[in-house]
């Protein structure tokens, strides 16, 4: 089923919540390795629950979803050897860092990853070094996650799966709610783990630095389809796609149409 060069292969994947709300209705991706693709689409569309099914916290109710070539499914992921190959190559930062960070200090979030897959403690604790140098967060290492800023906390949720050098990074809305230096912080974060070879899939209302974020878009209908597929620059100016979609107002459109035609004319 899978491509060749796919390392996530969904087809016809649905989903819906406690049995009847439907989160996902016939979706179909392929992501090819080393690519950056962005999830774009109104809340509720289904892009988060697009995410967890590529990290195996979810599983389709109808459909097929291969990683690496290999099916991902609830039985496989029971299998520890599956298990600890799928989890040490698919890493995935969720929007809310306090779903995420729990251990008491910041360098037992990070360790937990690598002494959960049977790392060596020694082989951990300098992975974990370099891993805390690495996100310029040494001096947080020995407080507790209640003592740290937003930005932080999403710095150490980052490096409890980085720690872990997996090939695909999964981020839900990687840049909400954080000030923008932190923002940008991650956005180039991003650009360098890509430039690095990662694969990187993440869903984004952050439609200005699109182009930086992604490759290839994937854009969702509110019916929890996917309706395109496209680079940003292509996506970004099929008007009717944005408005259809609920990604921009068609207010907005007229007012750039309005602005440029003000600069022309100057």
């Amino acid at each position: 089923m899978s491509s060749p060069d796919a390392v996530l292969d969904g087809r016809d994947l649905h989903y819906a919540y406690l049995g009847r709300f439907t989160a996902l209705d016939g979706v179909s991706l392929s992501v090819r390795r080393g690519e950056k693709v962005a999830l774009l689409g109104a809340n509720g569309c289904g892009k988060s629950t697009l995410l967890k099914l590529l990290d195996g916290l979810l599983f389709a109710d109808s459909g097929e979803l291969c990683a690496f070539g290999q099916p991902v499914t609830e039985d496989h992921l029971e299998d520890e050897q599956f298990s600890r190959g799928f989890r040490s190559r698919v890493g995935f930062i969720f929007q809310n860092s306090d779903a995420q960070v729990f251990s008491p200090t910041v360098r037992e979030e990070i360790a937990f990853g690598p002494l959960n897959m049977g790392l060596d403690a020694d082989v951990a604790r300098q992975r974990v070094d370099d891993t805390l140098a690495m996100l310029d967060i040494t001096g947080l290492a020995d407080r507790a996650p209640y003592q740290l800023s937003g930005g932080e906390k999403k710095r150490v949720a980052i490096a409890s799966v980085l720690v872990m050098n997996p090939e695909v990074l999964l981020f839900d809305e990687p840049t909400a709610a954080l000030d923008p230096r932190t923002q940008q912080w991650l956005i180039d974060l991003v650009v360098e783990l890509n430039r690095a070879g990662k694969t990187i899939v993440l869903a984004t209302h952050d439609l200005d630095r699109l182009d930086v974020l992604a490759d290839r878009c994937l854009v969702f209908s509110e019916d929890h389809r996917i309706v395109a597929d496209g680079a940003p620059a292509s996506i970004l100016g099929d008007h009717d796609l944005m408005a259809a979609t609920n990604l921009a107002s068609p207010s907005r459109f007229r007012a750039r149409t309005t602005t440029s035609e003000v600069v022309e004319q100057a």
